[in-house]
Protein backbone atom coordinates (compact mmCIF):
# COMPACT_ATOMS: atom_id res chain seq x y z
CA UNK A 1 0.00 0.00 0.00
CA UNK A 2 2.53 2.53 1.08
CA UNK A 3 4.31 1.66 -2.67
CA UNK A 4 0.78 2.26 -4.13
CA UNK A 5 0.93 5.56 -2.24
CA UNK A 6 4.05 6.83 -3.23
CA UNK A 7 3.42 6.01 -6.52
CA UNK A 8 0.58 8.19 -6.80
CA UNK A 9 1.89 10.91 -5.37
CA UNK A 10 4.95 10.56 -7.76
CA UNK A 11 2.99 10.40 -10.75
CA UNK A 12 0.68 13.30 -9.50
CA UNK A 13 4.23 15.29 -8.60
CA UNK A 14 5.37 14.49 -11.88
CA UNK A 15 2.15 15.37 -13.78
CA UNK A 16 2.47 19.32 -12.16
CA UNK A 17 5.96 19.69 -13.68
CA UNK A 18 4.19 19.31 -16.92
CA UNK A 19 2.40 22.83 -16.96
CA UNK A 20 5.30 24.40 -16.35
CA UNK A 21 8.59 25.36 -18.30
CA UNK A 22 10.93 22.48 -18.39
CA UNK A 23 13.46 24.01 -20.31
CA UNK A 24 14.13 26.64 -17.25
CA UNK A 25 14.91 23.85 -14.91
CA UNK A 26 18.02 22.35 -14.62
CA UNK A 27 18.14 18.50 -13.13
CA UNK A 28 20.39 17.56 -10.11
CA UNK A 29 20.48 15.11 -8.61
CA UNK A 30 20.02 14.36 -4.29
CA UNK A 31 18.01 17.42 -3.84
CA UNK A 32 15.95 19.88 -5.76
CA UNK A 33 15.52 24.10 -5.11
CA UNK A 34 12.66 26.76 -5.94
CA UNK A 35 13.72 29.88 -6.12
CA UNK A 36 15.92 29.70 -2.90
CA UNK A 37 14.23 27.56 -1.02
CA UNK A 38 14.68 23.87 -0.41
CA UNK A 39 11.86 21.43 -0.91
CA UNK A 40 12.11 17.61 0.23
CA UNK A 41 9.85 14.79 -0.49
CA UNK A 42 9.44 11.91 1.67
CA UNK A 43 8.75 9.47 -1.54
CA UNK A 44 11.18 10.04 -3.90
CA UNK A 45 14.76 11.41 -3.75
CA UNK A 46 15.68 15.16 -3.51
CA UNK A 47 16.03 17.10 -6.53
CA UNK A 48 17.86 20.62 -7.51
CA UNK A 49 15.52 22.60 -9.97
CA UNK A 50 17.35 26.06 -10.53
CA UNK A 51 15.89 28.76 -12.56
CA UNK A 52 17.36 31.40 -13.89
CA UNK A 53 15.67 34.92 -13.07
CA UNK A 54 16.35 37.44 -15.20
CA UNK A 55 17.17 41.55 -13.77
CA UNK A 56 16.17 44.16 -14.99
CA UNK A 57 18.64 45.78 -17.16
CA UNK A 58 17.40 49.61 -16.46
CA UNK A 59 15.20 50.99 -13.89
CA UNK A 60 12.09 51.50 -14.96
CA UNK A 61 10.76 55.06 -13.58
CA UNK A 62 8.61 54.81 -10.71
CA UNK A 63 7.62 58.10 -10.22
CA UNK A 64 4.89 60.12 -12.20
CA UNK A 65 7.05 62.65 -13.20
CA UNK A 66 10.00 60.20 -14.79
CA UNK A 67 6.59 58.58 -16.77
CA UNK A 68 6.13 62.31 -18.31
CA UNK A 69 9.97 63.12 -18.81
CA UNK A 70 10.33 60.08 -20.87
CA UNK A 71 7.31 60.80 -23.25
CA UNK A 72 9.15 62.65 -25.66
CA UNK A 73 11.99 60.25 -26.21
CA UNK A 74 9.55 57.40 -26.56
CA UNK A 75 7.66 59.18 -29.18
CA UNK A 76 10.74 59.83 -30.71
CA UNK A 77 11.51 56.50 -31.22
CA UNK A 78 8.16 55.28 -32.30
CA UNK A 79 7.79 58.00 -35.08
CA UNK A 80 11.36 56.97 -36.81
CA UNK A 81 9.68 54.25 -38.75
CA UNK A 82 8.58 56.25 -42.11
CA UNK A 83 5.19 54.18 -42.32
CA UNK A 84 4.14 55.03 -38.90
CA UNK A 85 4.99 58.88 -39.61
CA UNK A 86 2.98 58.58 -42.99
CA UNK A 87 0.32 57.02 -41.09
CA UNK A 88 -0.31 59.51 -38.86
CA UNK A 89 0.18 62.06 -41.20
CA UNK A 90 -2.83 60.63 -43.23
CA UNK A 91 -4.84 60.78 -39.79
CA UNK A 92 -4.41 64.15 -39.64
CA UNK A 93 -5.26 64.88 -42.85
CA UNK A 94 -8.81 63.05 -42.67
CA UNK A 95 -8.95 65.03 -39.19
CA UNK A 96 -9.00 67.71 -40.70
CA UNK A 97 -11.39 66.90 -43.35
CA UNK A 98 -13.75 65.90 -40.45
CA UNK A 99 -13.65 68.65 -38.43
CA UNK A 100 -14.48 70.85 -41.46
CA UNK A 101 -17.67 68.69 -42.63
CA UNK A 102 -18.59 69.03 -39.02
CA UNK A 103 -18.11 73.06 -39.01
CA UNK A 104 -19.91 73.72 -41.94
CA UNK A 105 -22.69 70.44 -40.86
CA UNK A 106 -23.63 72.15 -37.69
CA UNK A 107 -23.36 75.87 -38.49
CA UNK A 108 -24.82 76.04 -42.25
CA UNK A 109 -27.86 73.60 -41.10
CA UNK A 110 -28.57 76.17 -38.17
CA UNK A 111 -27.97 79.41 -40.61
CA UNK A 112 -26.68 81.39 -36.93
CA UNK A 113 -23.42 82.40 -37.05
CA UNK A 114 -21.90 80.89 -39.52
CA UNK A 115 -20.18 84.10 -40.54
CA UNK A 116 -18.40 84.29 -37.43
CA UNK A 117 -17.11 80.32 -38.28
CA UNK A 118 -16.26 81.25 -41.72
CA UNK A 119 -13.75 83.94 -40.04
CA UNK A 120 -12.81 81.73 -37.66
CA UNK A 121 -12.00 79.15 -40.16
CA UNK A 122 -9.97 81.55 -42.42
CA UNK A 123 -8.05 82.66 -39.99
CA UNK A 124 -7.54 79.20 -38.79
CA UNK A 125 -6.00 78.26 -41.79
CA UNK A 126 -3.88 81.32 -42.27
CA UNK A 127 -2.55 81.51 -39.17
CA UNK A 128 -1.03 77.81 -39.34
CA UNK A 129 0.21 78.51 -42.97
CA UNK A 130 1.78 80.97 -41.96
CA UNK A 131 3.20 79.30 -38.61
CA UNK A 132 4.64 76.37 -41.06
CA UNK A 133 6.29 78.59 -43.82
CA UNK A 134 8.16 80.72 -41.50
CA UNK A 135 10.12 77.61 -39.98
CA UNK A 136 13.56 77.20 -40.94
CA UNK A 137 13.37 73.30 -40.27
CA UNK A 138 9.74 71.37 -39.93
CA UNK A 139 9.35 69.06 -37.06
CA UNK A 140 6.90 66.31 -37.48
CA UNK A 141 4.21 67.96 -35.14
CA UNK A 142 4.53 70.91 -37.35
CA UNK A 143 4.25 68.88 -40.56
CA UNK A 144 1.12 67.08 -38.46
CA UNK A 145 -0.53 70.44 -37.84
CA UNK A 146 0.02 71.25 -41.74
CA UNK A 147 -1.87 68.31 -42.82
CA UNK A 148 -4.51 68.71 -40.61
CA UNK A 149 -4.98 72.22 -42.03
CA UNK A 150 -4.80 70.46 -45.89
CA UNK A 151 -7.28 67.96 -44.78
CA UNK A 152 -9.47 71.16 -43.24
CA UNK A 153 -9.35 73.38 -46.61
CA UNK A 154 -9.79 70.77 -48.38
CA UNK A 155 -13.46 69.22 -46.53
CA UNK A 156 -14.31 73.06 -46.60
CA UNK A 157 -14.01 73.08 -50.83
CA UNK A 158 -15.90 69.71 -51.03
CA UNK A 159 -18.54 71.24 -48.98
CA UNK A 160 -18.86 74.78 -50.91
CA UNK A 161 -18.90 72.29 -54.49
CA UNK A 162 -21.88 70.50 -52.77
CA UNK A 163 -23.62 73.38 -51.50
CA UNK A 164 -23.35 74.94 -54.89
CA UNK A 165 -24.70 71.53 -57.05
Amino acid sequence: MLNFTGYCFRMAHSLSFISTNLNSLVLHHHQWQSFGTLVSSPFKPKRRFARSIRALQEPTPRRLIDIIRSVPEISRNYFKKPSRRTLFGGISLLGGFYVAQTISLSFGALGVNDVIAAVLCVLLTEYVTRFYYSRTTVTFPIALLNNFKMGFTYGLFIDAFKLAS
